[in-house]
């Protein structure tokens, strides 16, 4: 019997009952009062009155009136770069012990975003009320006593200036609570190793002496693990190994491009849940079973606001004009792009993170990602989402019977007008000319926008296979393996040419 299962479940369950009737919009007008009032006596806050906002009759509208709008680059520039120097109280009261090194998707130099001790106290919370929400997914006692992987980055910090750098995967891991330590694997000695093949060879030989129930990690390097540890053993599928496993907790990116090929790993369903944790901060999880949406973190250190993902709001670089109007949670609409802009625990202040969500739920403040606004394929007026993307793969899938966890794509222009130039990432390969076809009819009848640029300026539709291998060599070219990358899913024609090159050179060797 599962005794200390039961009685964890016991208590994770008594505390939902007793926990009080959330009410999100509240909660976020709590939290933007919180901020403004420990960052009043900061640089920014005395450059832009935080005091005077907090006096004012409507603090929301005030503090969208007096802060504009920031991207990485801006506050860098302005602000955090003061920081890095060594300046305290630049952006948020202190210094900062963590730099999450994020090169996102665009670049190959690293952002240095400020990671706070509020910010990791942040995020320990938010993994507890995640904990917490397992009461709703009717977890049996015994999962309670297993143990958990989490794949990140390593947890070998770098030393620089003063404080610690690396993946926010990694600073997460390395700073996580004692009591935890006893679930925590592949453990602090494992998760040192700086070379990522090292380490999940090391893995897999561990493997058999673990009793792993849960996963968490960003799907394309979760599913290279799970390999290798099938290989190393020579078993057929994963529960061989960890047949008490029952949850992934995916994140980073969208898991749906990734369910066909990461289901073919395991031996019986388990359950997926969604998160959304970026370098940022950890800013919404899975909650319920009977939705794919995940919800915001409301009373947790970061203050959402949201644009109106529209032409005339986002200039060419994927940043908001200046005059972009913003809404806050008690204005959004259900089933509407929104360009995401937070404010935070660790001193980023209307900052454009580079995501678009759309609300399932508005009352529960349930969203899903749909894209990033740089990445919304409209090049000759196709207007195509990451999500619609993501669809006609997964109609690809369907009817090639094939595996395609990767893809990724550029209007490009030929000789004879632009095409759009597939390459799909799969261990198997399919006849170019019939998965242009299914992947050019789904998407005429999937978005009528397409339809219109197909007989205009898009001539039509170029697809290359690739092997998923490639796929991950290109991300840990671009970022450190294991950590938090998101794939280019579109890419403009330079950034395209590097990865034709690079495909080019690993097809060589």
């Amino acid at each position: 019997m599962a005794i200390i299962g039961n009685i964890i479940k016991g208590f994770i369950e008594a505390r939902d009952t007793l926990s009080k009737e959330r009410n999100p919009i509240e909660e976020q007008k709590k939290v933007l009062q919180d901020l403004l009032e420990k960052a009043k006596d900061t640089h920014f806050g005395e450059h832009y009155q935080f005091r005077s906002i907090l006096e004012s009759e409507n603090i929301a509208k005030a503090y969208a009136e007096k802060v504009p709008y920031f991207d990485y680059n801006k506050i860098s520039e302005e602000w955090w770069s003061r920081t890095l120097n060594g300046e305290a109280d630049v952006t948020w009261p202190g210094s900062p012990d963590f730099f999450a090194l994020s090169s996102g998707t665009t670049g190959k130099k690293s952002k240095r975003i400020p990671v706070t001790e509020d910010m990791l106290s942040s995020i320990k919370s938010a993994g507890i009320k995640q904990i917490l929400a397992l009461s709703n997914f009717d977890m049996p006692a015994d999962f309670f006593e297993k143990e958990i992987m989490m794949l990140g980055s390593s947890t070998d910090l770098r030393e620089r200036k003063g404080h610690k750098e690396g993946e926010i995967s990694g600073i997460s891991a390395s700073n996580i609570p004692f009591w935890f330590k006893k679930y925590y694997k592949p453990g602090d000695e494992i998760a040192k190793i700086d070379d990522w093949d090292e380490r999940v060879l090391t893995i897999a030989k561990e493997a058999k002496n673990w009793d792993i129930g849960a996963l968490s990690g960003i799907p394309s390097w979760m599913e290279l693990m799970l390999k290798k540890v099938i290989e190393y053993h020579n078993v057929g599928h994963i529960h061989e190994i960890w047949p008490n496993l029952q949850v992934y907790t995916s994140g980073g990116v969208a898991f749906d491009p990734y369910e066909k090929s990461f289901n073919a790993l395991l031996g019986k369903p388990i359950q997926i849940i969604d998160t959304y944790l970026a370098s940022e901060g950890f800013m919404a999880f899975q909650s319920r079973p009977d939705t794919n949406a995940m919800t915001l973190i409301t009373d947790n250190g970061i203050y959402f606001e949201f644009v109106p993902f529209k032409p005339e709001y986002i200039n060419e670089d994927g940043s908001l004009v200046e005059n972009a109007p913003s809404l806050t949670l008690g204005q959004v609409q259900e089933d509407e792009d929104y360009v995401l802009i937070i404010s935070t625990v660790s001193g980023a202040w209307r900052y454009e993170i580079g995501d678009t969500i759309a609300f399932t739920n508005v009352e529960k403040a349930e969203i899903k990602i749909t894209g990033r606004t740089k990445f919304f394929l409209n090049t000759v007026g196709s207007q195509l989402s990451v999500n619609k993307l993501n669809d006609a793969v997964k109609h690809l899938e369907e009817e090639l019977d094939i595996k395609i966890p990767e893809y990724t794509l550029c209007a490009k222009r030929f000789d004879d007008g632009f095409y759009h130039s597939w390459y799909l990432g799969s261990d198997e390969s399919k006849d170019t000319t019939k998965t242009a076809e299914i992947l050019d009819s789904f998407l005429k009848q999937a978005n009528k926008n397409y339809k219109v640029a197909r007989s205009k300026a898009l001539e039509g539709v170029k697809v290359s296979f690739v092997s998923q291998e490639v796929f991950a060599e290109w991300s840990g070219a671009n970022k450190k393996k294991g950590g938090q990358v998101k794939m280019e899913r579109v890419m403009g024609e330079e950034k395209f040419e590097e990865w034709e090159a690079f495909v080019a050179q690993e097809m060589e060797s």
